[in-house]
């Protein structure tokens, strides 16, 4: 155990600084900054090395949270690295993003405010970067088999690390021009600089990991040439089919799906040349959805220059605090204030949107009227109603699961009733030797989650073809418990 009594002599919780609000809207690099070595590890020492620690259940990794925050407090960062390894193939990613579900479990925020275990989780892989101590770790031998996996998020990268590493051989295909799916175009770069994707992607290709840029899947090589060429085939699209609005004015101009939005908007960050892109600078700017993605068009349009931004969410504002159904070591809904939040525009609940208006073809402003509940149901409150100014409005209202086309007539795979694709105990699809893992096959859902899937679908992919594995299976796939491996 770090400190026996770090969390009575260290009450206070301190996260990382974000740096001044007026300073990072100028530019697109993170907004974190590093946290100071001896309060990051006074922090880590509050752990308590519960009997049973429960932040194990919130994390479906399985991440040996306790153990890497004991070594961060006794300075032992090389060990904490393994430690953080051993459960997690991309901490980089989680330390970032990842809404951390652990800290929600974590014993002592029954009574007192969570240890920070994300803070401690980036720091500790970002002194690993920092030192060398994150080297490629190729396979000892080969097996002569060969998997392709389709998508390359965090899903399909932590398949094709694990089923490298074992001796296979993996070829990992992306549509886009790089690789790194929604963590390339997706985040913006505020929230994750692409550095981090790069690096990993170098560490892949030295361990032996082939990348197979600018391919689409089903149009430019079909899903049945993938099952003829290799032994096994990984789908890890992802959830990319966003959820309309289909009110009076969806058509006009100016009324856009967030990732049309996003998605160029990190293509001229990374310096490419975008024509025709969606640009907020000087606009009223309406965001539709309070989530994630709803904050990364937030923060975005505010370094573009929007001359105002408003958020709407349908439902009611979540507490600050934990409520009482929502009982620790449940994950609970609570207010979040991201950093793009802090950065300015105003946030309204219980919004429904009625209609988008304008002229001449273009969108001029969002009817909006209070939201009320009758039998259960969320429905505008007759007489509420009122016009938001907006040139631009962005629907960020979730994804409803991966796309079909070539899946459902060159694979022959089922999809269930959500519009995910199908998979049994062990993530094989109804074809034999075609597998999935992440969004595709759980819905939209969050990265550690993704990652959490890769490495059980890696395992079952293993099984699969050497009768046998090594790899571990965190999660499985399904309400069943996942069979020994």
């Amino acid at each position: 155990m770090a400190d026996p009594r770090g969390f009575l002599k260290v009450r206070q919780r301190e996260t990382q600084p974000r740096r001044p609000v007026p300073v990072r809207i100028m530019d697109w690099k993170e907004v974190y900054e590093a946290q100071e070595k001896g309060v990051l590890k006074s922090q880590a020492g509050r752990c308590m090395d519960c009997g049973v620690p429960f932040c194990h259940q919130g994390c479906p990794l399985g991440n040996l949270i306790p153990e890497w925050n004991d070594l961060t407090w006794r300075d032992k960062g090389e060990e904490a690295i393994e430690r953080l390894h051993a459960t997690n193939n991309f901490p980089e990613f989680t330390g970032r993003l990842c809404p951390a579900p652990c800290e929600a479990s974590c014993v002592l925020g029954i009574n007192q405010p969570a240890v920070t275990i994300k803070q401690v989780e980036v720091s500790i892989i970002d002194e690993a970067f920092e030192n060398g101590w994150v080297t490629p770790l190729p396979p000892t031998r080969l097996t002569g088999k060969t998997v392709a996996v389709v998508g390359s998020g965090p899903a399909g990268l932590t398949v094709a690390q694990q089923l490298t590493r074992v001796g296979h051989t993996v070829a990992v295909y992306e549509r886009d021009d790089k690789i790194g799916g929604l963590l390339r175009y997706g985040i913006p770069d505020f929230k994750m600089e692409k550095e981090q994707v790069d690096r990993r992607v170098e560490q892949m290709k030295a361990e032996g990991t082939r990348f197979r840029t600018g391919v689409a899947v089903g149009t430019d090589v079909t899903w049945e040439q993938l099952r003829r060429r290799y032994d096994a085939v990984v789908v890890c699209t992802g959830a990319t089919v966003p959820r309309d609005l289909p009110i009076p004015g969806r058509d006009l101009d100016g009324v856009h799906y967030a990732m049309d939005y996003l998605v160029p908007a990190n293509r001229v960050v990374a310096g490419e040349s975008v024509e025709n892109q969606i640009h907020a600078q000087g606009k009223h700017v309406v965001i539709l959805g309070g989530g994630d993605t709803g904050a990364d068009c937030l923060g975005t349009a505010h370094r573009h220059g929007a001359a105002s931004v408003t958020t709407l969410a349908i439902g009611k504002q979540p507490p600050a605090e934990r409520a009482g159904h929502q009982p620790w070591p449940t994950f609970p809904t609570l207010f979040e204030v991201a950093s793009a939040h802090e950065e300015g525009g105003e946030r309204t609940y219980l919004a429904s949107t009625v209609s988008f208006v304008g002229e001449d073809g273009k969108l001029t402003g969002v009817k909006v009227a209070e939201t009320e509940f009758v039998d259960g149901k969320r429905l505008p409150k007759a007489g509420t109603e009122r016009v938001i100014p907006a040139d631009l409005v962005f629907l960020s209202l979730g994804f409803t699961g991966p796309e079909q086309a070539g899946i459902t007539d060159q694979v022959n795979a089922e999809f269930d009733g959500r519009g995910n694709v199908s998979r049994d105990g062990y993530y094989m699809t109804s074809t034999e030797g075609v597998f999935v893992a992440g969004d595709a096959g759980r819905g939209q859902s969050l990265i550690v989650w993704a990652i959490a899937e890769g490495r059980a679908a890696a395992a079952a992919v293993d099984k699969f073809l050497m009768g046998s594995t090594i790899l571990p299976a965190p999660v499985a796939p399904t309400d069943r418990a996942i069979a020994v491996l």
